[in-house]
């Protein structure tokens, strides 16, 4: 499978995700996406930026915009993290790392010295018509969840 590319339609992919569902690109056509891949459930950047969302998903949902996380964890683990921070939006499974390849997000990181490979916090904007506009890698949590608010509006 390819990777994604900026002003291209992403290529179609289907995950395992919270609330016993499979979700895929096609059945969310017409909408637009806010896919953010996110290294772990339950630390604190993650938490952090889960619950911003989850402050700011009204505003999105006005906006038409789907919010989507994705990780490496389980579908179990997933369902716990998001009944625990009352997210309002679905959570994906990818331990195959489908997606991470599809959006290249598998980096090499170091953590207390060591180098493993691992997500790096990247946010996808894709609208309605399954084009991908635009992305954001690297993403440090402060003020990040606005910023992809507004281009959601813009869009």
């Amino acid at each position: 499978m390819s990777q994604v590319v900026l002003g291209k339609k992403v290529p179609a992919f289907s995950s395992p995700a919270t609330g016993d569902k499979d979700i895929s690109l096609k059945d969310l056509k017409g909408k637009k996406i806010v896919l953010y891949f996110y290294p772990k459930d339950n630390t604190p950047g993650c938490t952090t930026e889960g619950q911003n969302f989850r402050d700011n998903h009204a505003k999105f949902k006005r906006a038409g915009t789907i919010i989507l996380g994705v990780s490496r964890d389980s579908v179990k683990t997933h369902e716990n993290f998001k009944a625990k921070h009352e997210f309002p939006f679905d959570l994906l499974s990818d331990k195959e790392e489908v997606l991470c390849q599809l959006f290249d997000v598998i980096k090499e990181k170091k953590l207390y010295g060591k180098v493993h490979m691992g997500i790096e916090r990247s946010t996808f904007l894709i609208d309605e018509k399954g084009v991908l506009k635009q992305e954001w890698r690297k993403v440090k949590v402060a003020g990040h969840v606005e910023e992809v608010l507004q281009a959601s509006k813009s869009l």
